[in-house]
């Protein structure tokens, strides 16, 4: 069945694309949900008369996801757990605590729904996190990870350690970036 998007679907279109999916898919989810509708003569037509509009709502879409990739790229957040004995984490970090350690530290509101975490977060330790901000547009961050004493001692250190951790959580987001 055809449908004509109305907003983004991620991995189908954005909105206003034309796209064949399962008539099922479309039934069940796309229409109750309002996603999409039936690209009938009718709705094709309206379609190119708001194809002007809809352009205009994608540069915007890009521009705000570019500035907020500018604001988030390089960046690194702290996020405080409770570790065991052997560096182990009592379970892992989700999303949401990245997205409150982010907001905390760096006063910028990220949807959870927007962090890619292809494993979970269970040791201590710098970890490379991407977030996916639109479509292809994409920002990588450092998240440390340690206990309030872990955070303490590091805190303390000496410059020249902080100067090495720092650059290694550098590296971390670098290579990633690479990947």
């Amino acid at each position: 069945m055809k449908v004509i998007l109305m907003g983004e679907l991620p991995g189908k279109g954005g909105e206003g694309d034309v796209i064949d999916v399962a008539d099922g898919y479309a039934n069940n989810w796309l229409f109750p949900q309002k996603l999409a509708i039936k690209a009938t003569e009718g709705n094709l037509k309206q379609l190119e008369q708001r194809r002007n509009n809809i352009a205009k709502r994608e540069v915007a879409r890009v521009a705000d996801a570019n500035a907020m990739k500018e604001s988030l790229d390089g960046k690194s957040v702290r996020v405080e757990v409770t570790v065991g004995d052997e560096g182990q984490l009592f379970g892992s970090v989700t999303a949401v605590q990245i997205v409150d350690a982010i907001k905390a530290q760096l006063g910028i509101d990220v949807d959870r729904r927007r962090v890619v975490l292809n494993t979970p977060i269970k040791t201590v330790g710098v970890t490379a996190v991407k977030i996916s901000l639109y479509r292809d547009i994409a920002a990588t961050i450092a998240v440390a990870v340690n206990d309030a004493a872990g955070f303490a001692a590091a805190d303390n250190a000496e410059t020249a350690d902080a100067d090495e951790a720092e650059t290694e959580a550098e590296e971390t987001v670098e290579e990633a970036v690479e990947a």
